[in-house]
């Protein structure tokens, strides 16, 4: 499977490049840069491979939750290369992601993720991981740290913005056994949840790739086209 994966959620700026089981990347912190790193980093990544866009069996995008910036970037990037080459997209949860990475880095099963949402509330899932990638034990959903709940386990690892943002007040209400601080998404880690996806018939046509805001006021001011 050749899988090209974009994240822009936060700060940093990924891209990946997954072929079979080997994967190449591109990561870079730059905030406010997104827009001018991503497409040129796929550019690089495609070169590196020898690989052109048109060979690809889709493209993977962080489709969020996450900063309304960001995720727009990534949708509307994926869409646009996509579209010039008539691929499928597998828009990839950012809070998936990130259980994912947490899996990559600490071997963890069992995952808190939580990105910062502003306004005092975190972007908040409860996630178990395999080898088969990761599945939600608790809907995606925005809340004040008091509001968001898990199974109770004793098992958990925490990770993402909204730890960093909330710790005391999470901490408060969870144990993880292990916080892994300042943790960014990783575009190998969309690459990897999306070609699960993919492999589950989980691509869908670039005008059916729409970000995912869980802000229900966001989302209606602003719907995401797909570039001409």
């Amino acid at each position: 499977m050749k899988l090209l994966a974009i994240d822009t959620t936060e700060t940093a700026c990924s891209v990946a490049l997954a072929l079979d089981r080997d994967a190449i990347w591109r990561y870079r912190v730059a905030p406010r840069q997104h827009s001018e790193l991503v497409l040129p980093m796929a550019a690089e990544l495609l070169e590196e491979a020898g690989l052109p866009l048109s060979r690809l069996d889709a493209i993977a995008f962080s489709r969020g939750p996450g900063s309304f910036t960001g995720v727009r970037i990534a949708t509307a990037v994926a869409q646009g290369l996509a579209l010039g080459v008539d691929l499928p997209l597998v828009p990839v949860s950012t809070l998936l992601s990130l259980a994912r990475g947490a899996f990559r880095e600490a071997g963890a099963a069992h995952v808190l993720a939580a990105l910062d949402a502003r306004m005092g509330e975190l972007y908040w899932a409860a996630v178990e991981v395999g080898d088969e990638g990761p599945r939600l034990l608790s809907g995606e959903r925005v809340a004040p740290p008091p509001r968001v709940t898990a199974p109770g386990r004793d098992d958990w690892v925490a990770v993402g913005s909204g730890w960093d943002a909330h710790l005391e007040a999470l901490m408060s209400r969870f144990r993880p056994v292990r916080v892994l601080h300042g943790w960014q998404i990783h575009a190998r880690d969309v690459a990897a949840v999306g070609a699960v996806e993919l492999a589950r018939g989980g691509g869908v046509p670039p005008e059916r790739a729409l970000p995912v805001y869980l802000r229900n006021e966001v989302a209606k001011k602003s719907a995401v086209q797909p570039l001409e």
